[in-house]
């Protein structure tokens, strides 16, 4: 599949039940967030971390945290896109000098800087508020993005850590990384089946990536089984003469 394959505008292609029952399940999550007064306040691998109102909670966040402390490595420039409260830029500056954190959320950004300065790693990591690759220079060894599953409108900046219209975000972020990657470059790149995981890997497929799997887990959402990935990504290799 090419490029020009993937129609401009997304179609979920999941049965009508199973949409009903994602939208129910998000707007019971949203109404926990958006009515959240008080930070939360956890341990992930060695990691202490604060999230204050107005901040996305990370869930499960050792998870896609493992796979980032196994993928770094220590001459890495690596670029944590939507790094929320900061754990998986953190982790990455456990391993090497020269991370870039961004995320569309000013809250967030100060609160990642915060947490880099309460575990003591704040000099191995720059800070932006940045769409994307909006306010991003160079290119990376490694790039982790733990986009928005769901393809809804997000109604203000924490739900849109959750909700990406259209899939507008992902299919942009497919569109634009190829020129942040250096060769040899890696995605880690984590999502569930609370969102389309069918349709990111037709963008995939589409823009020239390759795919291994390299974390998986299961939970249970209103008795209904919900699969994470982590996924990393490769360019793949141009044919002979292309």
């Amino acid at each position: 599949m090419l490029v020009n394959d993937v129609p401009d505008e997304y179609t979920p292609s999941m049965p009508e039940g199973e949409i009903e029952r994602i939208a129910r399940w998000h707007e019971r999550a949203y109404a926990r967030l958006s009515s959240a007064q008080d930070d939360v306040v956890f341990s992930c691998l060695g990691l202490e971390i604060s999230v204050p109102p107005g901040v996305f909670p990370p869930v499960d966040a050792d998870f896609l945290g493992e796979a980032v402390l196994t993928e770094t490595r220590a001459d890495d420039r690596v670029l944590d896109l939507g790094t929320g409260s900061g754990i998986n830029a953190l982790l990455a500056a456990r391993k090497t000098t020269s991370v870039v954190a961004v995320d569309i959320n000013p809250a967030a950004v100060d609160a990642a800087e915060r947490n880099a300065d309460r575990n003591h790693l704040a000099g191995r990591i720059s800070f932006a508020v940045s769409d994307l690759y909006d306010a991003v220079d160079g290119a990376f060894d490694l790039i982790v993005f733990n986009p928005p599953f769901r393809w809804f409108k997000p109604r203000d900046l924490i739900e849109a850590a959750s909700t990406d219209e259209n899939y507008t975000t992902l299919r942009r972020f497919m569109r634009e990384t190829s020129e942040h990657l250096r060769p040899g470059g890696r995605l880690l790149v984590h999502f569930g089946t609370s969102g389309d995981l069918a349709y990111l890997r037709v963008l995939i497929e589409s823009h020239g990536y390759n795919e291994d799997t390299v974390a998986t887990h299961e939970a249970t959402q209103d008795g209904h089984t919900v699969k994470y990935v982590v996924l990393r990504l490769t360019r793949r290799p141009r044919p002979a003469g292309g």
